[in-house]
């Protein structure tokens, strides 16, 4: 399949998500009237629901899936591994970290305060995950220090949940840790946004670079490719889509294998033209999930990074398992 036809379909597909998602949840609403109240007319209260509930609550569901399967497809590109990926590598819990010590202890901060620790521990913990990755050049050396950096900043967490001041604080954090994009606001969408769209630059003018790796280092500079800008391009570029994402949903791990996977045999495994389609399987697989969730029949929504660790988490064993010969 050609780029752009891929992206064509893609592009459908997240339109077609996005329409249905106007329609369906715990009161059905008729497409007429949908769209109706979608271009402001109809009544109040369906464009209440529309406009003010599903159309940013869906929005926020595709940049968060987007960002974060983005961020995972250049993260793979510049280690060279279908494992890598902001969860496993331990760069969300750093952006949930930052996030959560705002929410905790930061009383009566700015409301952008909140994505701009976020986006800060993200920073963070990518570049230390980098500079091992230099070092120890063993994959499975990287991924286990992913998992023990994960696994201290789960109990930093512990800790945090342990101090939090009050039982809202405490309610929140956790419904931060679980990740959810529901009501989510427009306001949200504003901070976060732009700090979606600069990291999403900055990797995509770096696309080149990452197919340029798939030949090793020593090549790849052969041919003029800078590797420590690469490295930091990468880390600065993965670092804001991995916040912005937390600073909207806090945590939602294995889209950045989940997406980068689905869609590396369609672009001929060249990670650089990964990472848009990537990006955008990502945002339609967190609709659908988001989507599903809010008409099962349960009594309360399940969370939305429950459910993606539950499909997830299978898909990364699946990957782990068919690649032989990690070192």
């Amino acid at each position: 399949m050609t780029e752009r036809r891929l992206l064509f379909s893609l592009t459908a597909a997240s339109v077609a998500l996005l329409l249905l998602s106007l329609f369906l949840g715990p009161t059905p609403i008729s497409p007429l009237r949908a769209v109706a109240a979608l271009f402001g007319s109809g009544s109040e209260a369906d464009q209440l629901v529309i406009q003010a509930i599903r159309l940013p609550r869906t929005i926020a569901a595709f940049l968060v899936g987007g960002s974060l399967a983005m961020a995972g497809a250049a993260l793979q590109g510049l280690l060279r591994n279908p494992l890598a990926e902001p969860g496993v590598l331990g760069i969300t819990s750093g952006a949930i970290l930052g996030a959560t010590l705002t929410l905790a202890f930061g009383a009566a901060v700015p409301i952008f305060s909140v994505p701009v620790a976020a986006i800060a521990g993200a920073l963070g913990t990518t570049a230390l995950v980098a500079a091992v990755a230099i070092r120890v050049r063993s994959v499975s050396t990287l991924i286990l220090f992913g998992i023990g950096l994960s696994s201290i900043i789960g109990a930093l967490m512990s800790l945090i949940l342990s101090l939090a001041p009050t039982p809202f604080t405490l309610a929140e954090i956790i419904n931060w840790s679980f990740g959810t994009v529901a009501n989510r606001s427009w306001q949200d969408l504003w901070i976060a946004g732009p700090m979606m769209a600069a990291g999403a630059s900055i990797l995509l003018s770096a696309r080149r670079g990452f197919d340029l790796l798939t030949f090793g280092e020593e090549l790849a500079a052969g041919a003029g490719l800078d590797l420590k800008s690469q490295q930091a391009v990468t880390v600065i570029g993965a670092g804001l889509l991995t916040g912005a994402a937390v600073s909207v949903a806090g945590g939602i791990g294995f889209i950045g294998i989940v997406a980068p996977h689905i869609i590396r045999p369609l672009t001929g495994h060249r990670p650089g033209a990964s990472l848009l389609p990537a990006a955008m399987t990502g945002g339609i697989l967190i609709i659908g999930a988001d989507l599903l969730l809010r008409i099962l029949p349960f009594g309360a929504e399940l969370r939305l990074g429950v459910v993606a660790a539950l499909i997830g988490a299978p898909v990364f064993i699946l990957i782990a398992l068919q690649r032989r010969g990690i070192s």
